[in-house]
């Protein structure tokens, strides 16, 4: 489960629901002081939420980039339904054409796109349903060509298998009892500390929605070929560990695609909370190219 350091925005960025074609989304939005030179979307992962980009967003929006990142449906703030066709990956791939074409900004500008994880793969499969130009760019951050690692997917299992018979409070406290929780500090939420903040993130989950994903990364088909086939500068990022999706994995898909490769030091399956000011400076550096 990914552990953002704050769940309240910092100064520029705002809270705020992102009208759509498809529905509310609640996203948090942080826009530069100058001129803009883009505009990026960014999916969070499994269990997470836009709080997972906090630190990046300042970051983008102080390089000249609007910064959003988004709630997916049934996911923390933005709601959901129960039933399970909602979450497919075809569903999810057409939230955020929505979500794009929402986000406006300057004629013949498109937003670049930028998943994490679970988000990577929903991300791709919105590049792979989109209009060619409907993105500026992709990228995947930590997410891979298809199903995740065997002991990822047992993990995964039990996780679904759980939220099938029990309540996402029980299942919380199941979770803790194998995983407690770190010392570190949150703040703006109930409960002491980070395992407040992070518990109650996890009762505003939709479990509908965490079964069907949490299913779908364990049975996700390798997509790479489609992918490359489509005119789009790709970008690969990842930590130098990873065990959702091994790195020599993720250099592979990034050779298959022809894409543009970082390791961001030091970082894990979360660059964007491991290393945030290394992992906005690739992506900066990435887009910056693509508007030449």
């Amino acid at each position: 489960m990914s552990r953002p350091p704050t769940f309240t925005p910092p100064p520029g960025v705002h809270a705020r629901p992102l009208e759509t074609s498809r529905g509310t989304f609640a996203v948090l939005d942080a826009a530069p002081a100058g001129q803009v030179k883009g505009t990026a979307l960014l999916l969070p992962g499994f269990t997470g939420s836009k709080e997972d980009f906090i630190v990046l967003l300042p970051l983008l929006a102080a390089a000249g980039y609007r910064a959003v990142a988004v709630d997916g449906r049934g996911q923390y703030e933005s709601q959901g339904p129960d039933d399970p066709a909602a979450y497919t990956m075809e569903e999810l791939g057409r939230d955020v054409l929505a979500q794009a074409a929402a986000l406006g900004g300057p004629p013949g500008t498109p937003p670049h796109l930028l998943g994490h994880s679970l988000g990577g793969l929903v991300s791709r499969t919105a590049v792979l349903l989109a209009p060619a130009g409907t993105f500026a760019s992709l990228t995947l951050m930590s997410s891979g060509p298809g199903r995740i690692a065997p002991s990822q997917r047992t993990r995964a299992t039990l996780l679904t298998d759980a939220l099938a018979a029990h309540s996402m409070a029980a299942v919380w406290e199941m979770m803790r009892a194998v995983q407690p929780p770190e010392d570190a500090d949150m703040d703006g939420t109930e409960g002491p500390g980070a395992d407040g903040a992070l518990r109650a993130r996890w009762l505003r989950n939709n479990p509908v929605q965490l079964i069907v994903t949490g299913r779908q990364l364990c049975v996700e088909p390798d997509r790479v070929d489609e992918l490359a086939a489509v005119d789009i500068p790709r970008h690969v990022v990842s930590g130098e560990r990873d065990d959702t999706w091994p790195v020599p994995l993720l250099d592979d898909m990034a050779r298959r695609l022809g894409a543009h490769r970082t390791v961001i030091t030091g970082a894990e399956h979360s660059p964007n909370t491991d290393r945030p000011e290394a992992t906005a400076a690739a992506l900066v550096a990435f887009w910056d190219r693509t508007r030449h």
